[in-house]
C-alpha cells in the first residue's frame, strides 16, 4: 500500500469469505477533519463493505487536508492536482491488497473530499461505479484541462444544505445539472442543515449505496 496517505479500514463484519469479492468505499473527510469522522458516516454498510477512510496527508488546524486553499473555492491548483495523483495510485493500489470487487467501487466525500470524489469519478470513468458527494463542486480546471472519462454508467448521490454558507444550495443545482449533461444517473437532494453532514442526510446516503449493491440502479 502507499504510505502517501493513512488510512483506516474495516473489513465486512460478517466476515470475509475465500474467493468472495466485495463492494468497496472509499471516504474522504473535509479540510480539518479526519478519516474516522468520516467513516462514522457510513456505520451502517459496515456489514456489507470494504470500507476505506483515507487521511490527508497536510495538517489543518485540528484535523488534515488533501491540499490547502487559496480562498474557499479556489484551490492551491499545485496541492490539488498533487493530491489527485496520488488518490488515484492509493485506490489502484488498494484494489490489489484487498478483496475488491471491482465492478462496484464507491467513493464518498464531504466538502473538500466532495471536490475530490467528484474529480476522482471524471479521471476514472468506467472504473468507479457511484459516488456520494455532499456539500462539494466540480473544479473548473478539472473540467476545462483534466482528461475526462465518460460517466454515463455512474450513480451519482449529491447532497448540500439550505443553511450552507460556503457552497450554497446553487452549487449543488450547477452540479446536478453537470453530472446529468454527462450521462450520469443522478440523485440530489437539499438538507435543512449548514456546511455538515446530518443524520438524516447519512441514514439516506447509506441506504441509496445499499440499493446499489442490492442490484437496484434507481437514481
Amino acid at each position: 500500500m502507499s504510505e502517501t496517505f493513512q488510512y483506516e479500514v474495516t473489513l465486512p463484519s460478517n466476515g470475509v469469505k475465500d474467493n468472495k469479492k466485495y463492494p468497496v468505499l472509499f471516504a474522504l473527510h473535509g479540510i480539518g477533519y479526519n478519516e474516522k469522522e468520516m467513516l462514522s458516516v457510513f456505520e451502517g454498510l459496515k456489514e456489507d463493505f470494504i470500507l476505506i477512510g483515507v487521511r490527508g496527508n497536510l495538517t489543518y488546524e485540528d484535523g488534515f487536508a488533501y491540499y490547502k486553499l487559496k480562498e474557499y473555492g479556489k484551490p492551491d491548483r499545485k496541492l490539488f492536482d498533487e493530491s489527485m495523483e496520488m488518490l488515484q495510485g492509493f485506490i489502484e493500489t488498494s484494489l490489489d491488497k484487498y478483496p475488491i470487487d471491482p465492478n462496484q467501487i464507491y467513493l464518498a466525500g464531504f466538502s473538500q473530499g466532495a471536490i475530490l470524489a467528484n474529480s476522482l469519478a471524471l479521471v476514472f470513468g468506467d472504473k468507479i461505479s457511484g459516488i456520494v458527494s455532499m456539500n462539494g463542486y466540480v473544479p473548473g480546471f478539472v473540467i476545462e484541462e483534466y482528461s475526462i472519462e465518460s460517466i454515463d454508467q455512474l450513480s451519482v448521490f449529491l447532497t448540500d444544505g439550505e443553511k450552507d454558507h460556503i457552497f450554497r444550495p446553487e452549487v449543488g443545482k450547477k452540479n446536478y445539472q453537470f453530472f446529468k449533461e454527462k450521462g450520469a444517473s443522478v440523485k440530489y437532494k437539499t438538507y435543512p442543515t449548514e456546511h455538515l453532514i446530518g443524520n438524516e442526510n447519512k441514514k439516506d446516503v447509506t441506504e441509496w449505496l445499499l440499493r446499489r449493491v442490492d442490484g437496484i440502479k434507481k437514481p
